[in-house]
């Protein structure tokens, strides 16, 4: 039986976080997000479990790193902080979100925030181009196509050309040729005048 999956819209939807955050936690975090055929992403509940625990560490104050450790070590996060020489402390000052009105506020390091930007601007590059890739390979099939089609009409016509002018060429050398020979055939049937016939009188 085929599990649920989930669009990246619908993903960040339910974790309550926009859609580059999720691509930037997968990059940073290594998970293991599966594609389809396609190669676009698609989410399980796993996944979004997986999401809605990373969100809580974030929430707690925990820089990526630990939860890094926490995943794939199985760590507990109090240890992983420690590990990363990162005190809970000084992580919360540097990643520390906040409620303003409702509405949660990172306050991410400068590296943190060129990395979430990089992450942000390849992720979108690569959608758009495997969104586009069919639709791309059948527009550039269509000009090269149209370029090697004209490319070969005008290499047939020039070879055309070239073998008329030889057919000329042949035909007035063929011409002058037969002329001559008419010529020399002309003189062969003139009487020679000293092998003429004296008429005898009697």
């Amino acid at each position: 039986m085929d599990k649920l999956r989930y669009m990246i819209s619908d993903a960040a939807g339910l974790v309550n976080v926009e859609a580059h955050v999720l691509r930037y936690w997968e990059e940073e975090l290594q998970l293991d997000i599966p594609r389809n055929e396609m190669g676009h992403r698609y989410y399980t509940k796993e996944n979004i479990q997986q999401f809605l625990k990373i969100k809580e560490l974030k929430e707690q104050g925990y820089q990526l790193k630990a939860i890094k450790m926490v995943i794939h070590n199985g760590k507990k996060p109090e240890e992983a902080a420690a590990l990363t020489n990162n005190g809970t402390l000084a992580e919360r000052n540097t990643s520390m979100q906040t409620t303003s009105g409702g509405h949660s506020v990172n306050y991410a390091s400068p590296e943190e925030k060129m990395a979430q930007f990089r992450l942000l601007m390849s992720g979108i590059v690569k959608e758009a181009l495997s969104e586009n890739n069919a639709s791309l390979g059948k527009e550039i099939g269509e000009n090269v196509g149209d370029r090697v089609l004209k490319e070969m009409n005008y290499l047939m016509r020039e070879q055309d050309e070239q073998e008329e002018e030889r057919y000329r060429k042949l035909d007035a050398a063929i011409r002058e040729l037969n002329a001559k020979k008419l010529k020399g055939s002309a003189k062969k049937k003139e009487p020679h005048r000293l092998f003429a016939k004296k008429e005898v009188t009697t």
